[in-house]
């Protein structure tokens, strides 16, 4: 079926007449064959094929994927219309590559699975995310970390396809979930049953931190440290907007947080420093205030000698 396509790009939806969601993914598919009518869309019962369900993982419908020159490029499993499109829009407004920007490709995936495994202390590629895991493996083994109190970030290799076929290669480990401690590979989740019955997996895995901990270290991350809606280059709320500017007209260096970003410090903060909004001002650890004493500052020509630490 690949063979016979010369297209560049061809999409297969494995999907189940009895599914709705089928349904209205055929229905954005059309729409989308519409728009982009050099890529061939193809639509595959899956439980009509099962050797190609099971050799491409289809374990629910609708699963989406992507080929280019006969090779699967992407995965999308979900109905999920605005990411498709935009997974559509991106492959076929790439251009075929040549070898030698093939082996650029290779490199830069390599660069990338680097951040991703060192994007913190411990790193769980899983299918699915810790609050809804999608695999009974994955879901042992977010239940082993929680109930060791193991701080732990994690990726859904899902969301990602070149991430999923990349990293196994990367790791020389076929399955997931994979767990990731300082940038080494520690194994699957048999492995990770083994070092808790040896109780070895406390002393290997990072603890959470206490949320009181965690605060003190981002208060004190800089000198003059702003929690915020967005951050200083994309300010995502008025008041955020006006603190922004007040600073920078000071010409003093700082640092942002961005609270939307992590409900756990934005509902934590407001009881630590017993200041109920955003932003926060905190200079040397010690809460300044927020938008209104900010400006009341500027205005008393106090705001410069404080954030400079003299006050």
């Amino acid at each position: 079926l690949l063979l016979s396509f010369n297209r560049s790009l061809v999409v297969v939806h494995f999907w189940a007449p009895w599914a709705p969601q089928c349904a209205q993914m055929n229905e954005v598919m059309a729409a989308l064959a519409k728009e982009h009518v050099q890529v061939t869309f193809v639509k595959l019962e899956a439980e009509a094929v099962p050797e190609v369900s099971e050799k491409y993982e289809i374990s629910s419908v609708p699963t989406f994927l992507f080929f280019k020159n006969s090779q699967k490029v992407d995965r999308l499993d979900g109905a999920h219309a605005p990411e498709l499109t935009r997974k559509v829009q991106r492959h076929a407004s790439s251009s075929s590559v040549s070898a030698g920007s093939n082996d650029s490709a290779k490199e830069d995936l390599t660069v990338r699975l680097k951040k991703l495994i060192n994007a913190a202390p411990c790193m769980l590629f899983m299918k699915g995310s810790p609050k809804e895991p999608r695999c009974g493996f994955s879901k042992q083994m977010v239940e082993i970390l929680n109930k060791h109190g193991i701080s732990f970030s994690s990726f859904d290799i899902f969301s990602d396809e070149e991430v999923r076929q990349g990293l196994k290669t990367y790791s020389n480990w076929p399955t997931y979930p994979q767990l990731y401690v300082a940038g080494e590979l520690i194994g699957g989740l048999d492995i990770v049953k083994e070092l808790e019955a040896s109780g070895e997996l406390d002393t290997i895995c990072p603890k959470a931190q206490k949320l009181e901990d965690r605060l003190k270290i981002l208060i004190n991350k800089a000198p003059v440290m702003l929690f915020m809606k967005g951050n200083r280059q994309t300010a995502k709320c008025g008041f955020s907007k006006q603190i922004i500017e007040i600073i920078n007209s000071t010409g003093i260096d700082y640092e942002t947080f961005d609270i939307l970003e992590d409900e756990e410090v934005r509902q934590g903060l407001k009881t630590y420093s017993n200041w109920p909004t955003y932003p926060q001002l905190y200079v040397k650890g010690e809460l300044v205030g927020g938008l209104d004493i900010v400006k009341e500052l500027k205005e008393n020509g106090e705001l410069l000698p404080i954030l400079k630490g003299e006050n």
